[in-house]
């Protein structure tokens, strides 16, 4: 018996300043869903009456703002007093004029919402009010049954709250059992005001977020922007490194070739030395340059690659920093893309691991399960590592690029470690060619 008193007042009670939220959220919705109602009926019905002229079109557009503009009020009850986070919806595209307007599928939705919200609303305030009044009144109703005036019934008087025409609850045991009452309900109304409220929660999820298929264009365009900004950070990558280093190396290389040429065409017996020299450094350069361009083509596309993910990465780990475990399982091998990525990633967080968290040992997990790769990349350095920590931008230009395959990153890393790093990149969405 104690335990199940203890358990009424556990989670959700009078004392919780959720309770007081969410009955707060019951009681204002009802004028708030009223005055949607009124307005998204009154609006549309006018608009439609008016259809057949550019004025009842400009009415329809006006109330699917309307609802927007709701729509956006309550995500933001919802947020503050039933503790739930929905996103906004895409924001409307202007460009397309009064037809975009129209076909403004968020903004429809939202007007459903708001049909929809009316009922729910009533019988969300009803439950409340029921519960709360009867709960509160009961429990108090040995406090102000004195105060309640007498009446007489076949000549007995009697003072307290009736039920019929002669159940009176005026003696002590009846004003017991109503307090008993009364605290029941008390104790379950958060309950049940909280499990009507499921509807509202359910309704503001399904109605006024994003849709699926908007979250999905917003990836795809975000992805998108990432790749594209990625690609030209290579290519000015590529540029720079041209330009610095193997394109003033065959500058030098043609300014002492064109010197050997003038002194062999001089005929000075002479220059014969001179020449030698020249030759000898043209040559050097001509090696230097084969080098740049070397390390230039291992940035883009690692040699590596070419005989598969599991010989680049028993290379990588066997020339890590840190001494490194590597197990790997796939049974086909990856596209292109998707072994670029892995390859660039993992070589990436062991550099981490040796640089920044002073780690010992390091250890790297690569397998393929429901059509997706899993790489797994721990150390058991100082911990602490998250994108954008100490002003670093490396963890965070990971899981750029490996969003841009429809990927995803989950870092782990406590202060004091150990710092475990897993990319899941789904083998059915990543594009054919090199990242």
């Amino acid at each position: 018996m104690r335990k199940g008193l203890l358990s009424l007042f556990s989670r959700r009670t009078v004392f919780n300043s959720r309770t007081w939220c969410e009955l707060l959220y019951a009681l204002i919705c009802l004028p708030l869903a009223v005055a949607g109602f009124t307005l998204i009926v009154t609006l549309l019905s006018v608009g439609v009456g008016l259809a057949i002229t550019v004025v009842g079109v400009f009415v329809i557009a006006f109330g699917l703002v309307v609802a927007r503009g709701f729509g956006s009020a309550y995500r933001g009850l919802g947020r503050n007093l039933l503790g739930i986070e929905v996103d906004s919806p895409l924001p409307h595209r202007r460009r397309a004029g009064l037809p975009g307007w129209l076909m403004d599928r968020n903004g429809w939705r939202a007007a459903l919402f708001l049909l929809l919200q009316l009922p729910v609303a009533i019988l969300s305030f009803v439950f409340a009010v029921v519960f709360w009044a009867y709960g509160l009144g009961g429990l108090t109703y040995w406090i102000w049954q004195p105060f309640l005036p007498y009446q007489t019934v076949h000549g007995v008087r009697h003072r307290g709250a009736n039920f019929g025409s002669n159940y009176f609850l005026d003696t002590p045991g009846r004003i017991a059992m109503t307090a008993v009452i009364g605290f029941i309900l008390v104790c379950i109304a958060p309950r049940i005001v909280h499990g009507i409220l499921g509807i509202d929660r359910a309704m503001i999820r399904g109605l006024l977020g994003p849709t699926e298929a908007s979250k999905r264009i917003a990836s795809l365009e975000q992805t998108r922007a990432i790749a594209v900004d990625e690609s030209a950070a290579a290519l000015r990558r590529i540029e720079r490194d041209l330009h610095d280093g193997a394109q003033a190396r065959l500058v030098g290389l043609a300014m002492s070739l064109g010197m050997a040429k003038e002194d062999l065409d001089s005929g000075d017996p002479e220059a014969l030395e001179r020449v030698r020299g020249l030759v000898d450094s043209a040559h050097r350069e001509a090696k230097g340059t084969i080098i740049d361009l070397r390390d230039l083509a291992r940035g883009i596309h690692p040699p590596a690659l070419d005989n598969g993910l599991s010989d680049a990465l028993t290379t990588l780990t066997a020339r890590a920093a840190v001494p490194t475990t590597l197990q790997i399982d796939l049974p086909e091998r990856p596209s292109p893309a998707v072994e670029t990525i892995v390859y660039f990633c993992t070589a990436e967080l062991l550099t981490n691991a040796a640089k920044h968290s002073g780690a010992h040992h390091a250890s790297v997990d690569v397998r393929q399960a429901s059509g997706t790769v899993f790489v797994r990349v721990g150390d058991d350095g100082a911990g602490g590592a998250e994108p954008g920590r100490g002003g670093g931008s490396g963890l965070r230009g990971l899981a750029d690029r490996v969003a841009t395959v429809d990927g995803t990153m989950e870092i782990v890393s406590p202060d004091g470690g150990p710092t475990q790093v897993t990319i899941a990149i789904p083998l059915s969405r990543s594009p054919g060619g090199p990242a």
